[in-house]
């Protein structure tokens, strides 16, 4: 797809650049891959507090979760920060 140079200038982007395109009441909208990241970032930060890492997180629950079914025989070594009944 050929997006006119005047276009490119608007939106930043470089040739080559990855795009994102989406059909939205019969248009088709063009953003910048990179800004469509950001902003799914931004809408992250605002539910997640600085410094929690949601896969750690993941990795915990799905770690507690095994433990209880094998009966409490953990056979993976936990996460230092992975304790029980942390969120």
């Amino acid at each position: 797809m050929v997006i006119p140079a005047e276009f490119r200038r608007q939106l930043d982007l470089q040739p080559g650049a990855d795009v994102l395109l989406d059909v939205a009441d019969g248009d088709l909208p063009i953003r910048p891959l990179r800004r469509a990241i950001e902003r799914a970032k931004a809408l992250v930060r605002r539910h997640v507090p600085e410094g929690v890492s949601l896969a750690d997180e993941l990795i915990c629950e799905r770690r507690r979760g095994q433990s209880a079914w094998c009966g409490k025989q953990q056979r993976m070594r936990p996460l230092a920060s992975c304790r029980r009944g942390s969120t």
